[in-house]
């Protein structure tokens, strides 16, 4: 392993061997925040942690470390999945989907079953085709065989974004499990049709909730409508890149809004995040979207970015190796190039960290022992650990 050889990172990670100081040390200046109340990112040189490039890939996507290993499994957008093993090479998985590879969409998340360790079971997502140039998300689960050549088997397909439609973009397709493993949530985005995400007839703008074997359960909100309509659990979503459950049994959403519009939800039943009819950010071509406090109905997000920093990944944070983390959230950027710390405090979220990187970030996982890991986006993507400070 080797520090990470970013000419952004270089810098920072050379002045952070002389500074013990860390950014949650210091108070926000009330004149540098912006509209949304961001502070400007702080160098990685102030953070509780040193960063550490572990192995490289192209274009990953999303990981999840694999149970009772120091092993991860992680999506590279074209379609191939990897395992990474800390003391060992790394191996392409075979058995994975054919995915429709273009624009925003590929291979996507990865995730393990709750009872992993008997059954073997990840469930994972990618793009398919349809007909007449028109695309969807799907999630599938299947088998993980480990050993010199790890394989999925018996994978079948769980559940289909409805309708397919043209374009490439906002497929979201990321996958939580709730705390009790009894549910399997999916964030689905719009599609970058905006009106779909009020439609009740199509899973597009919506969370989703299931059962582990794709099939609805009986108590959604809107499960006697039947068909698609039963599988929504909330509606008014955009482009959902991050979900993940906290110590409370809350689940928690980021979504790439529009134009400065980036925002934290705290995801409830049968709840209306607003979009396209309201965001606190605009269209991209300067037209107006009113803003949430005009339209109180729908629930407003618990934070919210003007300049939009494109977040990218969420997860819990409860460890302390890293000191003041314990029941935060933790966020990749990546416009924004950094990693972004949020304090849970009840259904309150307040922006306490934001380091610069100087790079997109495209997924963050937190491994059994308490640290923190990441994918840094492109076609040299890398993983890197950060490691604690002493």
């Amino acid at each position: 392993m080797k520090t990470l050889p970013l000419l952004a990172l270089s810098a920072a990670l050379a002045a952070s061997a002389c500074s013990a100081s860390t950014a949650s040390s210091q108070p926000a200046d009330p004149a540098k925040l912006d509209a949304s109340g961001d502070q400007p990112a702080a160098p990685v040189a102030e953070a509780p942690f040193t960063v550490q490039e572990v192995a490289s890939f192209n274009e990953p996507w999303a990981m999840t470390f694999v149970p009772g290993t120091r092993a991860a499994l992680i999506t590279e957008k074209a379609g191939k999945l990897k395992l990474w093993q800390e003391s060992s090479p790394t191996l392409d998985v075979a058995g994975v989907p054919a995915v429709a590879y273009g624009g925003q969409g590929g291979f996507g998340d990865i995730i393990v079953a709750p009872d992993f360790a008997t059954s073997g079971t990840v469930y994972l997502s990618w793009i398919e085709p349809g007909a007449g140039g028109t695309y969807g998300a799907v999630v599938g689960m299947a088998r993980l065989v480990q050993g010199a050549a790890p394989r999925l088997e018996g994978l079948k397909t769980i559940w289909t974004q409805s309708p397919k439609v043209t374009g490439r973009g906002h497929y979201s397709h990321r996958l939580a499990f709730s705390p009790d493993g009894k549910y399997l949530f999916i964030g689905s985005g719009e599609r970058q049709k905006f009106d779909p995400a009020q439609d009740m007839k199509a899973n597009l703008g919506k969370i989703v909730r299931l059962n582990p074997d794709g099939s609805v359960p009986a108590d959604n909100p809107f499960a006697a409508q039947g068909g698609v309509t039963a599988q929504i659990w909330s509606l008014g979503h955009r482009n959902i890149l991050g979900l993940t459950f906290d110590g409370a049994g809350q689940l928690w959403n980021q979504e790439m809004g529009p134009k400065g519009g980036d925002e934290v939800n705290l995801v409830a039943a049968k709840a209306n995040y607003g979009y396209p009819i309201v965001s606190n950010g605009d269209h991209y071509d300067g037209k107006d979207i009113p803003d949430h406090p005009t339209r109180p109905e729908f629930a407003a997000p618990k934070l919210w970015w003007n300049p939009a920093i494109s977040p990218g990944g969420l997860a819990w944070y409860n460890g302390d190796l890293y000191p003041g983390w314990k029941n935060s959230l933790l966020m990749g950027a990546l416009s924004g190039e950094g990693l972004i710390r949020m304090a849970i405090n009840g259904d309150k979220l307040t922006k306490s960290d934001r380091w610069d990187f100087g790079t997109r970030i495209r997924e963050v996982e937190v491994r059994d022992d308490g640290t923190v890991w990441l994918l840094i986006d492109g076609e040299d993507g890398k993983l890197v650990k950060l490691v604690p400070k002493k």
